[in-house]
């Protein structure tokens, strides 16, 4: 209990002290400041973090100051002493201060208060270059002439007028109109060599009796980018990407659609954009995006200009990589398009062979237990025929007859198999249950063979749906091309991805000979004669695709996306003042419906599949590649057999002979009434 006593006096004895100490300051800020800075403070809003640079201040003064945060408790302050000037630095302080600045600038949340009648703070406002239009609000005050009485706006001016306070910039001026009076004013400038601009902000007023105090908001529109849209005219430069020096000719009739596309849609909403802002634009003409020159260490193309400070905008979108967000501000995406392999499905038995695809592995399964079991019970029957006949009791063939069917398992097995290939047998069993197991068989085996027979016509004109993916697309029969344009070069060439670099080393580069860097018409014919993945923009390919392909050719058509980039976005140079406005002005276009229609107008979809089965697909050689090996294999098996025999009986002794029959005479099957010679 004795120490919390302890305590608050001693609390209690500091707020005395300092309330002392105030009240017997006889110069300095008048302490009826930190009513309308708290009250303004409250009206932005916002948690922010107020910190002073005002080196010539008094503890007094600045206790009255941080006032403001003790009653709000809502602004957390933070005073920062000047350093004294040394002859090695000579600087006033003012680098400690910028350090201070630089240290909290990710915050956004921070205003910087600071006195024209302090040492330094002219310099400090002179070396603070895009600190003041970026992340920071600043109030700038004059205790001098407040103390004596009212200040005129001209006396800021006068001080203001060589700083780069640009339309993003958050300067707030007070101007003391009277005893109960202080007006809160906003500078800016639309470009550093225009003049200053001013914004009436908020005016702090109180009753002649001094009870209450009202903040008056003067602000038109409380979102500052929205309040200065209109830039009065200013001209904008923007950069836009030509590849063929015919574009600028047709950038907006809407002709040869398929060449520099993305520019032409992103011309049209510049334009727009530039309207909205009320300002006019320039346009430079470059032939690339822009890339890292390692060697040179600078960029070139559009990006080198929106970094060496030659254009505002980049009025041609590119791709979002990682490289590129250091040196450029992406905004918002306006043509949602992506450059893709394009390709005609092959022929399903490219891919598969077509015919053990009619039946699933079950059925195949119980189609081959049908055959060796039919097998089995015709030759359990057979050997039962033979049995009775053997034993007197029944018919018996005298002489023997070649068309009836003897009880030996290759003979049934081949019956059997005969009969699932619907080709008939040239020998038949002569009992009732043997021709009826026969009959059965038959019957079984020419139902499979008609469900058979009628899937293999219907997957001979199928396409295929197995490459769905790069690697897919690497281990497939298609031949490939790229469209020849400057960006389709660079990630290709410049592709590490295990799956890309080896889609690029070995299709796309030929060892020897010529890339695979084709015109765009030239890769878009390949595609219609088939077995042929182009790598183009979708956009740009389709329309020549519509244009000239017939309707059952574009039937078919799939894509798989080879660039690891999201679609394009607008850029604009980093830590551009124009930023917010700009974003703003283009999600206003894609809100109004205009980026869509432009990129309508311009970009063609995929074409719709309308004359699917208008065309008989005529089997090729690939089709029954299949069947010829099996012919092959089959004569290569057969030759073996022939050569075989023919060294049996034409270059082998009778004795050799004899032993190789004895080998064999153990495992061999004898028919009742052969020989053994047959």
């Amino acid at each position: 209990m004795q120490p919390c006593r302890t305590r608050l006096w001693l609390i209690l004895l500091v707020i005395i002290v300092t309330s002392t100490l105030v009240s017997s300051e006889p110069e300095g800020i008048n302490a009826n400041l930190a009513e309308p800075l708290g009250a303004l403070l409250r009206l932005m809003g916002t948690p922010l973090k107020v910190t002073a640079l005002l080196g010539c201040w008094t503890e007094g003064q600045r206790l009255t100051l941080a006032q403001i945060g003790l009653r709000s408790g809502r602004h957390f302050w933070q005073f920062v002493p000047q350093t004294k000037p040394t002859l090695a630095d000579g600087d006033d302080g003012v680098n400690q201060w910028l350090a201070t600045l630089d240290a909290d600038i990710e915050g956004h949340q921070t205003m910087v208060v600071v006195d024209l009648a302090c040492n330094g703070t002219e310099k400090l406002l002179a070396s603070a270059g895009r600190r003041l239009y970026l992340n920071f609000r600043w109030l700038v005050l004059d205790s001098q002439p407040l103390n004596v009485g009212n200040v005129s706006l001209g006396t800021y001016l006068e001080v203001l007028r060589p700083l780069p306070l640009l339309v993003s910039s958050e300067v707030f001026v007070l101007l003391n109109e009277g005893l109960n009076a202080m007006r809160f004013v906003q500078v800016y400038k639309v470009s550093k060599d225009a003049d200053l601009l001013t914004e009436q902000f908020a005016l702090w007023t109180r009753d002649q009796v001094g009870a209450e105090a009202e903040l008056i908001d003067l602000r038109q529109k409380k979102v500052t980018s929205v309040r200065r849209k209109n830039l009065l005219g200013h001209t904008l430069r923007a950069s836009m990407v030509i590849t063929d020096p015919d574009t600028v000719n047709h950038l907006t009739d809407y002709k040869d659609k398929h060449i520099d596309t993305i520019t032409k849609v992103n011309y049209l909403l510049t334009n727009c954009l530039v309207a909205y802002l009320g300002a006019g634009v320039n346009y430079t003409r470059v032939s690339s995006w822009g890339y890292y020159n390692a060697t040179t260490g600078l960029w070139d193309g559009m990006i080198g200009e929106l970094v060496h400070d030659v254009a505002d905008l980049g009025a041609s979108p590119l791709f979002f990589t990682t490289d590129r967000i250091a040196v450029i501000e992406y905004l918002a995406m306006t043509s949602e398009t992506r450059s893709k392999f394009i390709f005609r499905s092959p022929k399903l038995s490219y891919t598969d062979n077509v015919f053990i695809l009619p039946f699933d592995n079950h059925v195949w399964g119980c189609v081959i237990a049908v055959i060796v079991l039919s097998s089995v019970l015709l030759l359990v029957t057979l050997w039962a025929e033979w049995r009775v006949a053997a034993d007197g009791t029944g018919w018996t063939p005298s002489p023997p007859d070649a068309s009836v069917l003897t009880a030996n398992f290759r003979d049934t097995l081949l019956v059997m198999y005969g009969a699932s290939c619907q080709q008939g047998s040239s020998v038949l069993p002569r009992s009732c249950s043997a021709r009826t197991i026969t009959m059965l068989t038959f019957t079984v085996l020419m139902f499979l063979y008609a469900s058979y027979s009628a899937n293999i016509v219907a997957l001979l004109q199928s396409p295929s749906t197995r490459i769905q993916s790069l690697d897919d697309l690497l281990t497939s029969r298609l031949k490939f091309g790229v469209h020849d344009t400057v960006f389709n070069r660079h990630y290709f060439t410049h592709a590490t991805e295990r799956t890309r670099r080896a889609l690029y080393e070995q299709k796309i580069r030929v060892p020897g000979g010529r890339d695979a860097f084709i015109p765009l018409e030239q890769g878009i014919d390949r595609i219609r004669r088939g077995l042929y993945a182009f790598h183009v923009e979708q956009g740009v390919g389709y329309k020549v695709i519509s244009e000239t392909y017939q309707e059952d050719e574009k039937c078919g058509l799939q894509e798989i996306q080879y660039l690891q980039v999201i679609d394009p976005y607008y850029a604009i140079q980093k830590n551009s003042s124009f930023k917010e406005m700009v974003k703003i002005g283009l999600f206003r276009l894609n809100e109004h419906g205009i980026q869509y229609r432009e990129n309508a107008k311009l970009y063609t979809k995929k074409p719709t599949c309308s004359g699917g089965g208008g065309k008989f697909v005529p089997v090729s050689l690939v089709d029954v590649e299949p069947a010829v090996w099996i012919i092959l294999w089959g004569g290569g098996l057969a030759a073996i057999f022939f050569v075989a025999e023919f060294i049996y009986f034409r270059s082998l002794t009778e004795a050799m002979r004899t032993k190789i029959k004895f080998f064999f005479r153990g495992t061999r099957y004898r028919s009742p009434g052969l020989s053994p010679e047959t």
